[in-house]
């Protein structure tokens, strides 16, 4: 793997990339960017990239596309990790990828944020969930020697306070968009009780120092 930053390329992979680029608030664009890299770098060091179930593609729609439901495509119909999995789901159907490859993705989006799940869930699932939160500060010294660089192609762009402010906002359009103790529900309660989340303390304090 020659290029970190480089990104896959193609109808569908272009698609997604774009209705974030064209709906989303640029810091979170950046941010699942970098999830993406992340986790590609991740899989290399678990030696997975010549695992028989490591799809690049898959990995780079699942990443880029997690947080897609939080732009103007948001309904607040559902929780914004099931309706994002959705809107990407959508997008590969329309593209005739198979039902199963779909479903993976579909999958590691909407369990990106449960702890203990995602990682049982298959590799691109694990994957997706690892460079995730190594965009959050675990594990970032896995990727220490691409750091800078990706930061500079990617800037932060204080996104975790960008990203909990549109998490907020889509658990705002209904009762279903913020179920009882899911992530969005708890940040809504955190913001209320002290005007900051854990999530924030969290990063402000970590290796990114956001």
């Amino acid at each position: 793997m020659n290029d970190r930053v480089g990104l896959p390329t193609g109808i569908w992979q272009n698609e997604i990339l774009t209705a974030m680029q064209q709906t989303v608030n640029p810091s979170v664009v950046d941010h699942c960017i970098r999830s993406f890299l992340w986790a590609r770098l991740y899989a290399e060091h678990i030696g997975a990239l010549d695992d028989g179930a490591y799809d690049e593609n898959l990995l780079f729609a699942a990443c880029i596309g997690h947080d897609l439901s939080t732009g103007t495509l948001g309904k607040g119909t559902s929780r914004f990790e099931v309706e994002g999995a959705d809107l990407v789901a959508e997008i590969l159907t329309r593209n005739n990828l198979a039902a199963a490859d779909v479903d993976q993705v579909w999958e590691a989006i909407a369990l990106h944020t449960s702890d203990q799940i995602a990682e049982r869930r298959g590799l691109i699932a694990r994957l997706t969930y690892e460079g995730i939160y190594i965009d959050f500060g675990k594990n970032a010294g896995l990727v220490t020697e691409w750091a800078t660089r990706v930061h500079d192609a990617f800037p932060r762009l204080k996104m975790v306070r960008s990203l909990t402010d549109v998490i907020v906002a889509h658990a705002a359009l209904s009762e279903n968009a913020a179920p009882r103790y899911g992530i969005a529900f708890n940040l809504i309660r955190e913001r209320e009780a002290d005007g900051e989340t854990f999530m924030e303390r969290t990063v402000s304090g970590g290796p990114w120092g956001e």
